[in-house]
């Protein structure tokens, strides 16, 4: 018994130490910075800790997941994002609209990138790169072929992961392609952008031309985002 409780010690010791060091850096991308990782549930559980924050699906019981149309799951929300658990905190902060999104990026002192922000960051290679060509647009956030992604025909998951077990992408990004669809700032008819597909589409998706518009306040296990910095 003594040694079990020794072993599961270690275990949890490794694994919050792994979660504390976990840094979500910014990657320079001419005019702006974008974060290297989707925001993490660690970091939106700290904001909103800080800030006395609830999101919608925590308010009113749940998320979303595309079952027979859009179907409401009773306790899915950023820190349960499939109604229990997650593996680490490390997953992507899903369950969260646009605008809630938007206001952890102003806490952290960024906002969500636009569409055009996004799209460069993902698509063309801007920093100097033994792997991509410099000023090069590729069509897939993973290069001139989709690999390397987490999406229905590559990685198959079948869910989003931690951050951290997926490759580096173009411009050093991880999971521009794939995981989970990624809000940006563009809004018309308070339908907002979302950029790079979830692990739900194949990767086919995740190409430039398949961005789509979704409700600003909808939130959904597929959807999270990253934030943009000025300085």
């Amino acid at each position: 018994m003594f040694k079990y409780l020794l072993n599961l010690s270690i275990i949890l010791i490794l694994f919050n130490s792994n979660t504390s060091a976990f840094e979500n850096s910014k990657i320079k991308i001419r005019e702006f910075s974008i974060n290297k990782y989707e925001v993490t549930i660690k970091e939106f559980e700290e904001f909103a800790t800080k800030t006395n924050f609830l999101t919608e699906a925590e308010k009113t019981g749940g998320g979303y997941e595309w079952g027979m149309g859009w179907e409401k799951r009773k306790n899915w929300n950023y820190k349960n994002p499939y109604g229990q658990k997650p593996e680490t905190k490390l997953e992507p902060a899903v369950h969260v609209s646009r605008y809630e999104a938007e206001k952890y990026c102003n806490y952290a002192g960024g906002r969500l990138p636009t569409f055009n922000e996004w799209k460069l960051a993902a698509y063309t290679q801007i920093l100097d790169s033994k792997k991509f060509e410099k000023g090069k647009t590729y069509p897939f956030p993973s290069g001139q072929i989709a690999e390397n992604m987490n999406s229905q025909d590559l990685m198959k998951f079948n869910k989003h992961v931690a951050v951290t077990k997926l490759p580096e992408q173009i411009n050093s990004l991880v999971a521009m392609g794939g995981n989970v669809w990624e809000w940006n700032s563009d809004e018309k008819n308070k339908e907002s952008l979302t950029s790079g597909a979830s692990w739900w589409y194949g990767s086919s998706k995740t190409t430039v031309d398949q961005v789509q518009f979704k409700p600003s306040n909808f939130y959904a296990v597929y959807v999270g985002f990253r934030c943009a910095f000025d300085k």
